[in-house]
């Protein structure tokens, strides 16, 4: 008997496919009148209102769906943030900078390469969503100068972004977002004088930091390593210049500097950056008014662009300024797959939001959970799952928090544990959650430059197929996550200098 061909649906198709389930479903629901109960904290009081699922069938559906896909592909963030970051990405490359500061790595042993991009993959997520656009294609092209795989950089890369989104040495734009949420909800119900400090879980992120990077390097060198297919390597013929690494690294050191004055207040002519209509500093950095976020990316592409072009000049990797300007799109050869993947994704995360269908699930496991009588680890491990859940179709950790909160930081509180420690809780879990969907938009990134990298016929890049590869990892993660919860709980150990697990 003849092997069956084993079909392969590309991530065009399967996302298509996806969007078609999506609109199939909110019509099916739309007319069963499926809805869901939302408590969300307005006016310094809880209200519950009742979403329902709109379908895409419907008139207004239609419309939607035939007006929206332009105008969401033209204000999608990620894509924007993207085209910057390779900018940065590409000038960095062809001016021969990064062969001059990566190629002496080669000397590292691997296993320390693979435990440093975790390492910073995880405290990336200080700046958010810029840690992806930034580590996987920066671990993508030092991959290759070390003269290892490309492809198992930028999944390394991805997973330490993404499971280590939860950790970090710092708090992120997140951590402070969340904790206004988090304040919100426990004020409101529970204790009038409840404080959130952005600093409460400080102890228990580095620790994570640590251990997440120490296993995670044991998966990948044990486990994952072996199911990469080989991918392009890096060669040229750019030359190395001491004198133009020198004069480049000054030139970094002192924009750093200048950019670190623009972010810090009350200095002569600093705290450009800042929001200084509030008063604490993490709001002033990291608030929804503040110039910092925004100018981040901006501020990578300048510092990269000069410190680039100083470099290339100098060691003549580029002679004119076409050559510069040409080198600003290197990184962009055999990319225009990730452009169509994201047009398609935009489109589908779009319908999906439209439809309120994660809405409408994510409330019914909250509600599932809020009449379960448990306490202390049951509750615990419940809520690791229902969020982990939630994530499959609701990615973003702010939007789902706004649907958690008011329920589960009040109901944890009677409970007698911390709301800090619950909104940790939620972070570990939405770390997993990111990992295992293929509705995050920066999945289907890692895809596209899986593909860029990919020089092998017979190694098709797929979602599934990723997703498949990805699974071992992820499911190990996501025991340690569960490992570090419970037994930072059990033991009661500190979650920063001024919280516990407990009230």
């Amino acid at each position: 008997m003849k092997n069956k061909k084993k079909i392969l649906l590309g991530p065009v198709i399967v996302i298509v496919a996806m969007t078609i389930i999506v609109m199939i479903t909110s019509a099916i629901f739309s007319a069963l009148g499926v809805q869901g109960e939302v408590t969300k904290v307005s006016n310094e009081t809880l209200e519950t209102s009742v979403v329902t699922v709109n379908s895409v069938f419907s008139e207004e559906g239609l419309k939607y769906f035939f007006s929206s896909p332009i105008k969401t592909f033209r204000t999608f963030e990620p894509l924007i943030l993207l085209i910057v970051s390779l900018m940065g990405v590409s000038i960095g490359k062809a001016s021969g900078l990064f062969k001059a500061l990566f190629t002496p790595l080669r000397k590292l042993k691997p296993s320390i390469v693979t435990f440093l991009t975790l390492f910073i993959g995880i405290i990336s997520s200080f700046f958010g969503d810029y840690g992806f656009i930034l580590v996987i294609p920066f671990a993508a092209v030092i991959y290759q100068y070390l003269g290892r795989n490309s492809m198992l950089g930028i999944l390394t890369a991805f997973i330490g972004v993404t499971m280590g989104y939860g950790a970090g040495l710092v708090f992120n734009y997140d951590d402070y977002q969340l904790g206004l949420l988090t304040k919100e909800a426990a004020t409101i119900d529970v204790d009038k004088d409840y404080v959130f400090n952005a600093w409460s879980n400080s102890y228990i992120m580095i620790a994570a930091t640590f251990i997440l990077s120490i296993v995670g390097t044991i998966i990948v060198e044990t486990m994952l390593k072996s199911k990469v297919k080989e991918s392009i390597k890096e060669t040229d013929e750019l030359t190395i210049s001491k004198k133009g690494l020198r004069l480049s690294l000054i030139a970094f050191f002192i924009l750093i500097f200048i950019f670190i004055y623009m972010i810090i207040p009350g200095m002569p002519g600093s705290g450009l950056l800042l929001d200084s209509t509030k008063k604490d500093f993490v709001a002033q950095l990291l608030g929804g008014e503040a110039p910092f976020k925004d100018a981040f990316a901006f501020v990578f592409l300048i510092i990269m662009m000069v410190c680039s072009g100083i470099y290339g000049f100098i060691s003549k990797n580029i002679k004119n300024t076409n050559d510069f300007s040409v080198g600003l799109s290197k990184e962009f050869d055999n990319l225009g797959y990730m452009f169509i993947l994201m047009f398609f994704s935009a489109l589908m995360i779009s319908i999906l939001n439209w439809t309120n269908l994660g809405t409408v699930i994510g409330s019914w496991l909250i509600s599932f959970m809020s009449n379960l009588e448990f306490t202390g680890l049951p509750l615990i491990i419940t809520m690791f799952i229902i969020i982990v859940l939630m994530s499959f179709l609701i990615p973003d950790a702010v939007t789902k928090w706004t649907i958690a909160s008011p329920i589960l930081v009040p109901l944890f509180m009677k409970a007698n544990i911390t709301p800090d420690f619950t909104q940790f809780i939620f972070k570990a879990a939405d770390s997993v959650g990111k990992g295992m969907t293929p509705l995050f938009i920066y999945f289907i990134v890692m895809l596209a430059f899986l593909e860029k990298y990919n020089d092998k016929e017979t190694n098709k890049i797929t979602v599934f197929g990723t997703l498949n590869l990805l699974r071992p990892t992820v499911l190990i993660f996501a025991i340690v996550w569960l490992i570090i919860v419970v037994g930072w709980f059990v033991v009661g150990l500190p979650l920063g200098p001024t919280m516990g697990t407990t009230l």
